[in-house]
């Protein structure tokens, strides 16, 4: 054994074992090593630097194009949107986001409406939807909606988004509530629109590309039309699960929700796959109909339009694919 060695295990066993980690770590650092490992990099960075640039530029080049597309979509609304800003700052300011959000739904996922001729001019509706594990698809609802109806519909979200930092004023500006059934009813009985997803998180974190509605026994919206004499517009979009996928399936994620009503359940997704909304027939205020009543003759329309547009199981594939294909699924 060498003297090194031999003063490496001589005397106390830690203290050997230090003076060894120590050696050895000078070592690593060595000027030598440190001028090797710079070489390999530098080697690596000449080899791989064309790659980058040769991959990362045409999508650069995508991203400048969706923004041009963007502004010209902001400018061809210009007139609008100046009138807006003239009358009330507010108004200016959502007329803008909707031209937006408009204008991705369109580039990104072909966004359409099928049916908005439903949505009343004036007076109250109550619209009810299923719910994505992101519902993109109600904020692209929310902004044709003022873009051609001019009008802004409230809307009621879970307790856990007014906790969010920085969300407060962007709530406040689209009218959004956590949704107390006084409130909802008080912008019903004021003639405004109101979207409300009876499954909220516990559907947009759990439910699949087989489409479950998982509303449970939640018969307060209905509740909600009764009071306000308001007619319900069953609403579902058309791919809505491919576009964002949640992990909801995992049992450990299931178990965290129901535990401590934590919605901490990874979503993945953004593919741009075809989002064509369907509105169905409004259900009119009957006072015959009990609470409980109106909410199965809801679930069951919701459940009619996905039966009807949605294929199930949903597939990621054949949602891209439908970007490009006009044949609509209504058998």
């Amino acid at each position: 054994m060498s003297e090194t060695n031999e003063s490496c295990w001589s005397g106390d066993e830690t203290a050997g074992v230090l003076t060894c980690l120590l050696m050895a770590w000078e070592g690593w650092l060595a000027w030598g090593n440190l001028k090797d490992y710079l070489s390999v990099f530098e080697y690596l960075l000449w080899v791989f630097t064309p790659l980058v640039i040769v991959f990362i530029l045409p999508f650069i080049i995508v991203i400048l194009l969706y923004l041009s597309i963007l502004f010209l979509h902001v400018y061809k609304r210009k007139n609008q949107l100046r009138e807006a800003y003239s009358y009330n700052l507010w108004d200016g300011a959502r007329k803008t986001l909707a031209t937006l959000w408009d204008g991705h739904g369109s580039i990104w996922h072909g966004y359409e409406i099928c049916g908005l001729e439903k949505i009343p001019e004036e007076g109250p509706a109550l619209i009810v939807y299923y719910h994505g594990a992101i519902p993109i698809d109600y904020y692209y609802f929310l902004a044709r909606v003022i873009i051609q109806k001019g009008r802004s519909c409230h809307s009621v979200a879970d307790h856990f988004l007014f906790k969010i930092p920085g969300f407060k004023l962007l709530l406040e500006v689209f009218s959004v509530i956590h949704g107390p059934q006084e409130e909802c009813v008080k912008a019903l009985r004021s003639g405004h629109l109101l979207g409300i997803s009876p499954g909220g998180v516990r559907e947009a974190l759990f439910s699949d590309e087989t489409y479950p509605l998982l509303w449970g026994k939640r018969k307060g919206f209905a509740q909600v039309a009764i009071d306000s004499k308001a007619p319900v517009i069953p609403m579902f979009t058309q791919n809505v699960r491919e576009g964002f996928r949640s992990l909801g399936n995992l049992r450990f994620f299931r178990w965290i929700y129901e535990r401590f009503r934590f919605p901490f359940v990874p979503v993945y997704g953004g593919f741009p796959v075809k989002f064509r909304t369907y509105l169905g027939d409004p259900i009119p205020y009957d006072p015959k109909l009990s609470a409980s009543e109106l909410a199965e003759k809801v679930q069951a329309a919701v459940q009619a339009l996905i039966d009807r547009h949605q294929k199930v199981p949903g597939s990621i594939l054949r949602a891209l694919l439908e970007r490009f294909h006009m044949q609509h699924k209504d058998e």
